[in-house]
């Protein structure tokens, strides 16, 4: 790497250039096809940016009016895009020995007590909006707490970063600790509040975040549902059929829904902006019902396995599915870490994942379910510049295997496989270097 006018350069020019290996994509590619019409692959091309959006694809060196930034021989792709992952819960990744619901009494729970402090969840968000940079995810959609002011730390940091955010606070209720509970008439204000002051500001938006079925009662649900209803912009986040005895939980307490999904259904927050983490343990009726509706179900690989929740069924989802790492149930805020997860998943079941369908579901896959293409997940003319440049290999290892390469597909894969944020060289967001 070399900068050319690198003075300019440092002062984040209106007009400047990247170079490099550009992949992105076009459309969907098809489930187990290596060779893609879809996958758009320019060997040692350059982005042309100004002012933070993307204004030009080509081959051809720009002339001197434009900074450079060479990263020939690097692999440049689109900022990566998390659709379900909880800031409050760096501190407890990697924590021993349990499934889901044990996992959040013993681990989750009391880390998220510590976010009622406001200097508490502005250094967490501070750390977690830079960590995900540091892993080259340029976009997220996140799980704050109960607390307002964890919301608000999260809200302020991406803005200062230039990212694109999707928050909201948590809504919960019932079933869970002192000082992790609100209730139906605060929440509401709370919620009234922070969409008033952020959603649609700079590049934010606000998630009406349910926990999970459990954890509201049905006043509170409705609340929500309200709020969705009150404003179609507006998206929903929550957990839904992540694991058997949730599911058989939500049974109980919910004995009138036909299923787990229907709780959620019932009251209006199944919709187009609606963001489903997990999934695996849905219905053939409930699996219809996700597609009908254009909601996506938030597929969290690491995290599945890590808790030992269930092999999600990818091959058989008529709905959007995106990728998520779920930290701190996912062992790692990588994206190529959990697409490698992703690919165990599915080989367990049988099928083979591809690169082209991992990569794709986190950049315009994702973006095109959170209705948010025309801005971010490509590399086109009139997206915003969120970039990120990745070297192909990195150790021996990695080294061997990528020059033993014969195609594409197989040099990617072996990306895929064996890369992680040490691979990262640089990540741009707005055309501004943040990494």
């Amino acid at each position: 790497m070399s900068f050319t006018n690198q003075e300019k350069f440092a002062d984040s020019p209106k007009r400047w250039a990247l170079r490099g290996d550009l992949l992105d994509f076009t459309a969907a590619p098809r489930w187990g096809e290596t060779e893609s019409p879809v996958v758009r692959f320019d060997r040692d091309h350059w982005l042309l940016i100004e002012d933070g959006r993307i204004v030009g694809r080509q081959a051809a060196e720009p002339d001197g009016s434009w900074a450079r930034k060479d990263h020939a021989g690097q692999l440049v792709l689109p900022g990566f895009i998390d659709t379900h992952v909880h800031c409050p819960q760096l501190e407890v990744i990697g924590s021993y020995g349990t499934e889901l619901l044990d996992w959040l009494e013993r681990y989750t729970f009391p880390s998220e007590c510590a976010f009622a402090d406001p200097a508490r969840s502005r250094a967490g968000a501070e750390v977690f909006l830079d960590a995900l940079l540091a892993s080259g995810t340029t976009s997220a959609v996140v799980f704050a707490t109960v607390h307002k002011v964890s919301a608000e730390a999260l809200f302020e940091g991406a803005a200062a970063r230039g990212m694109r955010l999707i928050t909201g606070k948590v809504l919960m209720d019932r079933h869970a600790p002192d000082g992790l509970r609100d209730d139906v008439v605060q929440a509401e204000r709370d919620c009234l509040d922070l969409i008033a002051r952020f959603h649609g500001r700079d590049r934010l938006a606000y998630a009406v975040t349910v926990r999970f079925a459990p954890t509201s009662t049905p006043a509170q649900l409705a609340m929500a549902g309200a709020l969705c209803r009150a404003d179609a912009s507006l998206y929903m986040q929550t957990h839904v059929a992540e694991n058997r005895a949730e599911v058989e939980w939500v049974a109980k307490l919910f004995p009138e829904a036909r299923s787990y999904l229907d709780v959620y259904e019932r009251v209006g927050l199944v919709h187009e902006r609606a963001v489903l983490a997990h999934g695996i343990w849905l219905d053939d009726a409930d699996k219809r019902l996700i597609a009908e509706r254009g909601a996506q179900v938030a597929h969290s690989p690491s995290s599945n396995l890590f808790l030992g929740s269930g092999l999600f069924d990818w091959t058989s989802a008529p709905f959007n599915v995106s990728l998520a790492s779920d930290v701190g149930g996912g062992t790692s805020l990588s994206l190529p870490r959990n697409m490698l997860d992703a690919y165990k998943i599915q080989a367990l079941r049988g099928e083979r994942l591809t690169a082209w369908t991992a990569l794709h579901a986190s950049t315009r896959g994702a973006a095109e379910a959170l209705r948010l293409s025309g801005e971010i997940g490509g590399l086109s003319v009139g997206q915003t510049a969120d970039i990120c440049v990745w070297d192909w290999a990195k150790g021996p290892v990695a080294q061997a295997r990528d020059a033993a390469a014969r195609e594409l597909h197989e040099r990617v894969f072996a990306w895929m496989t064996l890369a992680d944020e040490r691979n990262l060289a640089a990540c741009y967001v707005a055309g501004r270097r943040r990494v």
